[in-house]
């Protein structure tokens, strides 16, 4: 119970205005099954939580998440989001990190991300970098950012699968689907074993190998979710296709 409260009383007011808004919302709009998270709970120290990413809806479905299992997170989020009218300067003040892609600022990213690694904080990081684009919702291959970050810091990585959202909030779609009431599922992982990467070069082969350990597990532990065989090979999407 002291845990659970000094991870809260950290927050800012920016945070806790947010939680006042949503957390009641989140909880009558949609219902919730959680496996796992009570790992998280018990992690001591900072933490990597890396999601599937199936819509637009799902940061506040993770956060929820996240938040009662008693680790509030500090999402890594497109720098574009930050500069949404209200809600862009909400997440700023809570302590949210922005990305700039594809600038010299994308390293501010990282330094931010270990920073609060190293206060301790939860750090949420997509590895697929975008909404999935697999005609079945299945997780994509892993960019670099959640793999570099755990092993730049040394801290854990968990992965999460996530299964629900997107029938709230369709992939790409501007909508909001209550009704009848929709079922989220949440499943944490144990920590992605990283040991046998830690004294190789952080480069593109590491990255790739840790990525798909990443991938595999959220995968299977979406596999049961969905009760569903996942398609034999992972699509890998590269941003100039868009």
């Amino acid at each position: 119970m002291t845990t659970y409260v000094h991870r809260r009383m950290r927050l800012g007011l920016s945070y806790r205005v947010t939680v006042a808004i949503l957390w009641p919302l989140m909880r009558s709009i949609v219902s919730w099954e959680f496996t796992g998270t009570e790992r998280l709970t018990r992690a001591e120290g900072g933490i990597i939580v890396a999601p599937n990413h199936l819509s637009w809806f799902d940061p506040p479905v993770v956060a929820f998440a996240l938040w009662e299992a008693d680790r509030p997170p500090r999402f890594l989020g497109k720098e574009s989001v930050f500069r949404i009218p209200v809600f862009g300067k909400i997440i700023k003040h809570a302590g949210q990190i922005p990305v700039y892609r594809n600038t010299p600022e994308v390293a501010a990213a990282i330094r931010d991300a270990l920073a609060a690694l190293a206060k301790g904080e939860c750090v949420v990081v997509y590895p697929e970098g975008t909404i999935t684009r697999d005609e079945g919702l299945w997780p994509m291959a892993a960019k670099t950012g959640a793999v570099r970050l755990a092993l730049t810091s040394g801290r854990p990585l968990y992965p999460m699968a996530q299964w629900g959202a997107h029938e709230v909030m369709r992939p790409y779609v501007k909508e909001f689907r209550l009704l009848p009431r929709k079922r989220i599922r949440i499943a944490v992982g144990e920590p992605i074993d990283l040991s046998d990467l830690a004294d190789r070069p952080i480069d593109a082969a590491t990255l790739a190998i840790g990525g798909d350990r990443l991938m595999d597990a959220i995968t299977a532990m979406l596999a049961v979710i969905r009760d569903e065989k996942p398609p034999s090979t992972r699509m890998v999407f590269r941003r100039e296709e868009q």
